[in-house]
């Protein structure tokens, strides 16, 4: 979800409307744009296709208010839920579809969420260490740094952040915590960055990054709510329908990658001499692996360099 800071830019906007196009085309369809954010490539997409009618989902009810201005023109084709997106099957329920021609997953955090000081996603500048999507849930960061063992604590750095000194980073924070809880995004990156030796210091950017990366899929249940809607997504395309996403990490990519795999496989039992009509695969790719941001786009959009985009497009209805 990431964009420019100054403009908002929708990370591989033409080429996301370019793989949903031949789905969108036809009059009547009907687009899920999963994670909202401000609203850009939804914008995009619906004055690319006049006979298109949106849902919108964001957790963030900044998100869902800014993008009912920003979309006002498009009157009653638009509808905003704010929601996470693992509730996909009771939104469209409640809308009436039973399938719909197109579904989108931008990833991740937004650039007005990570520019908003006060929300705490950024490493860059000091804030309240909150980092929830969803501010009216539980779980801040703060939280999660104050209150989980450091073995619990490690294991949250190295899965979700893949940092290779998440056992010593946290060991620091339970220690500085002794002396007095923390709440400041600034007093993190400073621990993490005394934990990190400074050889690995030195390459990868700034240390903070894979902590911070990694509290904010922990706070938010990012990968545990992404796991629970692509099958879901998935299941929502309509024949000739198509998905796409954008993905900035490996985890995230990791989990598009091996769903997408296991509906676009062939699962006839080995042995048999042809393929059963029932395990042919119900989807086929629209990209050979990622794809990646050109070096046109990623030099007016630096915030697109992690970007990985996979889609695919449905042959066969479920048996």
């Amino acid at each position: 979800m990431a964009t420019a800071a100054a403009a908002h830019l929708p990370v591989m906007r033409d080429r996301v409307l370019a793989l949903l196009a031949p789905a969108l085309d036809p009059p009547g369809a009907v687009l899920v744009d999963a994670t909202l954010g401000r609203a850009g490539h939804a914008r995009a997409l619906l004055a690319a296709h006049p006979g298109l009618s949106l849902i919108g989902i964001d957790a963030d009810a900044t998100a869902i208010e800014e993008s009912r201005r920003v979309l006002t023109s498009f009157g009653d084709r638009v509808t905003l839920v704010q929601a996470v997106y693992d509730e996909l099957p009771q939104i469209l329920t409640r809308a009436g579809h039973r399938a719909v021609q197109g579904i989108l997953f931008d990833l991740g955090v937004s650039s007005p969420q990570l520019d908003n000081p006060s929300r705490g996603f950024a490493y860059s500048q000091d804030a309240p260490l909150d980092m929830r999507m969803n501010q009216a849930s539980q779980l801040t960061a703060a939280d999660v740094l104050n209150t989980y063992p450091a073995d619990r604590l490690a294991r949250v750095l190295r899965d979700y952040g893949e940092e290779r000194f998440a056992r010593r980073i946290a060991d620091a924070v339970v220690a500085a915590r002794a002396r007095e809880p923390l709440t400041s995004t600034a007093r993190l990156a400073d621990i993490v960055r005394d934990s990190i030796p400074a050889p690995a210091r030195r390459t990868g950017g700034n240390p903070a990054k894979r902590t911070f990366q990694a509290l904010r899929i922990e706070v938010n249940d990012e990968l545990g709510a992404l796991r629970r809607a692509l099958p879901a997504a998935l299941d929502a395309v309509a024949v000739g329908g198509r998905i796409v996403t954008l993905a900035y990490h490996s985890l995230e990519d990791r989990a598009v990658k091996q769903e997408l795999a296991s509906r676009t496989a062939d699962t006839t039992p080995r042995g048999l001499p042809v393929s059963l009509e029932s395990a042919r695969p119900q989807f086929r790719l629209l990209t050979r692996g990622a794809e990646r941001p050109t070096a046109e786009e990623l030099a007016a959009n630096p915030r697109a360099a992690p970007a990985r985009l996979r889609a695919a497009e449905r042959v066969r209805a479920a048996a």
